[in-house]
């Protein structure tokens, strides 16, 4: 890869961003089932689906991240700097607050009537929502926006350090580096914080995704955020990751299949062994980068490439995020009243949130020009049948 290449956009991560939000849609109605603690929960819960999970939790949101740092990288390098944070805190708070005040307020609701904390009625609810009324759980929140939230504050804090990151980026490419992450290291060396961070912030800081006290995420969120930020047009990082991600897919699948019964029993096996539980940890760790780096070499190599479906998706995968999970609620408290049983109403609950996705993007977001930038879009936004058979390059909000 060199470095004319990296200046160009790359549909690689723009691929990658969209298959994230795609497994966090397919996550949070796996979190609908699974015994863990939720908004609300089918009458089919079971621990079938938490193995496939485990797999995703650990690099998910990293992942995510990673890529939002890299597009903070090239979208900044673009624009006058008080320009761009301007432009990005304004295409980020809109969202977020009409999410707030309008997405998340049913997920509230059914929650606090499960909890039999509130009497049915939604519109009713509405105002005690807004009013910031007492209930066992905060009011308004942003629940699984928390992400836009901490990504507004990620992107004003390196904004204002930009001028040292750049100076610091341009250290991170040249041949000595490559050299330091050739041979395997590049699984090593970067997740030293993450290993630091596992028996110290881990173990002190519960993640509450409330911003303000959330330092263990912060941590671990922020420094994946700067990694992204400093090795996006770090040509040195990319041709080791295009040598060696296949090494790393090895190292990640063999790490999965080992890993995967130990979380199933993790208290069991691991109460009393403290070595046995370090080095669980730190396996844990570097399962999650293992992922992470395929992924990236995976999209470099395969998807590196404009299409129309990734031109669609490119605007489409955020307001579909923004959706989601209120829809994945409503529909499942729906489907809950019929019995259907527990795969039938799984079926039926992951076609309904996509064509709800779909439909509501297609059909009223997209046509509806105020209504866009409440969903992250802004500009125009081409509809599916209108694309031609050449994507046009849409920068990723």
């Amino acid at each position: 890869m060199t470095a004319p290449t990296l200046s160009r956009r790359r549909y690689d991560l723009d691929w990658l961003r969209v298959i994230a939000f795609g497994l966090l849609i397919f996550y949070h109605i796996g979190m609908y089932y699974v015994p863990w603690d939720w908004h609300v929960k089918s009458p089919y819960m079971n621990t079938a689906p938490e193995a496939p999970m485990m797999l995703l939790s650990p690099w998910r949101l990293s992942l995510l991240f990673f890529i939002s740092g890299v597009a903070i990288r090239f979208a900044a390098d673009k624009a006058p700097a008080l320009q761009f944070t301007w432009s990005r805190f304004y295409k980020l708070f809109v969202p977020l607050a009409f999410g707030m005040a309008v997405i998340v307020m049913p997920q509230s609701y059914f929650q606090l009537l499960r909890l039999h904390e509130i009497e049915p009625g939604i519109l009713a609810f509405w105002p005690r929502y807004l009013s910031h009324d007492s209930f066992s759980i905060i009011v308004p929140t942003w629940n699984h926006l928390w992400y836009v939230a901490y990504l507004i504050a990620y992107t004003l804090v390196a904004m204002a350090l930009m001028p040292l990151l750049r100076r610091l980026a341009a250290r991170l490419d040249n041949d000595r580096v490559e050299r330091l992450l050739s041979g395997g290291r590049i699984l090593i060396i970067p997740i030293l914080p993450f290993i630091l961070f596992r028996f110290t912030t881990d173990m002190w800081f519960p993640m509450t995704h409330a911003l303000i006290d959330d330092w263990n995420a912060h941590a671990n969120f922020f420094t994946i955020f700067l990694y992204g930020l400093l090795l996006a047009k770090s040509g040195a990082f990319w041709r080791v990751v295009a040598s060696q991600w296949r090494l790393c897919l090895t190292v990640a699948v063999g790490l999965g299949i080992i890993l995967t019964p130990v979380w199933s029993h993790w208290a069991q096996w691991m109460h009393g062994h403290p070595v046995l539980t370090v080095i669980a940890q730190v396996s844990k760790v570097l399962y999650a980068w293992a992922v992470i780096l395929s992924l990236l070499g995976a999209a470099q190599e395969y998807l590196n490439r404009p299409s129309p479906l990734l031109t669609y998706f490119t605007r489409a995968i955020f307001p579909y995020y923004i959706l989601h999970q209120t829809l994945i609620i409503l529909f499942g408290v729906w489907l809950s009243g019929f019995h259907l049983g527990a795969v039938p109403e799984f079926v039926a609950l992951v076609g309904l949130t996509t064509l709800g996705c779909f439909g509501l993007y297609e059909y009223v977001i997209r046509p509806l020009s105020w209504l866009r930038p409440l969903f992250g879009v802004f500009g125009d936004a081409p509809s599916l049948k209108a694309l031609k058979a050449k994507a046009v390059p849409v920068m990723a909000e």
